[in-house]
């Protein structure tokens, strides 16, 4: 089996077209390149190139195996660069933009993390629940929950976040829990006007795919922990993320009233503008902010 590092040494004698410019690339001695070419060969059973005292010269199998040990040497040269920088000093500044929920629920908290283990780097981080434009207003990271369209833009999926329906148990106490999601058109509502996505089209698990019911209520808000309030307040049906809530319904405070047939599920991605490579900065923040969500996954 022929090793990797003979490869992509391989190609490199093919590109430089000299046996002593790649010695001198990787330290070594003419001999030990030559002899490991001769070893590839041998392995093979093929001739890769032929030597005169002017030139080398590709061989037909080594036009193949070219081709082949590039890729490699490309892998390689990109597993290097993903981690290259791990032990450096990270600093300079990043403009962000997180979703409110889990901005309050554990990015505050990563994000200053991650600015106190690296002194001189720093963070402008705005908590919005607005699909921000990140090339028109000069954002160098994202983390976004929803749906992705924009082929501009790199998206490194984190996990995927699951909305429940839940209620306060003096709300079910004084109005009946529903048995089915048809029963919630009879029930208090109370919607997130969130994104794009209808505050009122509430979406369930059916045996035919997945089907939209729509509700009615009399509050609605576009922020997360005014609707959790209302939900507390035993005032009316939320319907949430189910990270916003976990705490309170494993006190009891509020009851996961419909726990497996609620349908909508929400990417959370960490996107960024395009580029071939992205900063190191942008690639330890958001590594560190996956670990971060990572570790509580059970919230969502």
């Amino acid at each position: 089996m022929a090793k990797a590092d003979d490869l992509i040494l391989f190609a490199q004698v093919v590109e430089h077209g000299s046996f002593s410019k790649v010695a001198e690339l990787n330290s070594l001695t003419n001999s030990v390149v030559s002899k490991r070419i001769a070893r590839l060969e041998d392995d093979l059973g093929v001739q890769l190139l032929y030597r005169t005292t002017r030139k080398l010269t590709v061989s037909e199998a080594g036009k193949v195996l070219y081709l082949g040990s590039k890729n490699v040497k490309q892998a390689a040269m990109e597993a290097v660069d993903a981690v290259s920088g791990f032990g450096e000093k990270v600093s300079g500044h990043v403009k962000m933009s997180v979703p409110t929920i889990s901005g309050d629920l554990l990015l505050a908290d990563a994000v200053a993390e991650f600015c106190t283990e690296h002194p001189g780097f720093t963070v402008d981080m705005s908590l919005d629940n607005r699909f921000v434009d990140l090339i028109e207003d000069g954002y160098d990271l994202v983390i976004r929950t929803g749906y992705l369209e924009d082929s501009s833009l790199i998206a490194r999926h984190i996990l995927d976040s699951q909305w429940v329906i839940c209620a306060a148990p003096n709300y079910v106490s004084r109005n009946g829990r529903p048995e089915r999601p048809q029963d919630l058109v009879d029930h208090n509502c109370l919607q997130y006007a969130y994104q794009t996505t209808g505050a009122s089209e509430w979406q369930f698990i059916g045996e035919q795919g997945n089907y939209i019911l729509r509700v009615s209520g009399n509050f609605s808000t576009d922020n997360a922990a005014a609707l959790r309030k209302a939900a507390l307040g035993g005032y009316g049906i939320a319907y949430v993320p189910r990270c916003l809530v976990y705490h309170d319904i494993m006190e009891g405070k509020l009851v996961d009233l419909f726990p497996d047939q609620v349908g909508k599920k929400l990417g959370i991605y960490a996107v960024y503008p395009y580029t071939r490579q992205p900063s190191q900065k942008i690639k330890l923040l958001i590594e560190h902010i996956r670990a971060r969500y990572l570790a509580i996954q059970h919230f969502f």
